[in-house]
């Protein structure tokens, strides 16, 4: 029985399950998106998040810590300075997994692994749209009601005004 056991071993050693992510991970900072099995994509996106993560940061401490990690260094140049300016300011959920059509010769599940913000196609009307922030229900609902309650009398003012002023313009024998 696997209870409580959260890592996916892939069907490899340690040794062997490192090394796999780790360039997995180099092969997917440098080209932006790889094509990879459903179950290697899920796995990698666990591993790499954490270290996008550490790249907005951009210190020594962090590049060796990456380093340890990938072992290679156009990747992490390309971390630190390309995809670190990217994702500066989003709080995480780097990557995006889509589902592929199964690969012909066993029938595996396919994904498509991806940077988030290098992908143009989904990301037309991100820039554009206000950040809007998250309200809790019952804030909206005691506003409503406020506004509603101070919107009246604002209201009745102005049509008294245009009673009287209406009164003036109508000739006198018309009521």
């Amino acid at each position: 029985m696997r209870h409580g056991d959260k890592v996916n071993n892939l069907g490899r050693t340690t040794a062997h399950r490192k090394a796999l992510l780790n360039n997995l991970a180099a092969q997917l900072i440098q080209h932006k998106r790889i094509t990879t099995t459903l179950a290697k994509a899920k796995a990698l996106r666990v591993f790499v998040e954490p270290l996008i993560t550490r790249s907005k940061n951009d210190t020594t401490h962090n590049r060796r810590l990456v380093f340890s990690h990938l072992q290679n260094k156009e990747s992490i140049k390309e971390l630190f300075s390309v995809v670190s300016e990217k994702v500066a300011d989003r709080p995480g959920g780097y990557t995006r997994i889509i589902k592929l059509a199964p690969r012909l010769g066993d029938a595996a599940e396919m994904a498509l692994i991806e940077l988030v913000d290098f992908n143009t196609t989904y990301n037309v009307g991100e820039k554009t749209a206000a950040k809007k922030t998250r309200r809790s229900r019952g804030g909206n609902v005691k506003k409503a009601v406020e506004t509603a309650e101070a919107t009246p009398a604002v209201e009745e003012a102005p049509k008294a005004e245009n009673e009287a002023t209406n009164e003036e313009t109508k000739p006198e024998g018309a009521e």
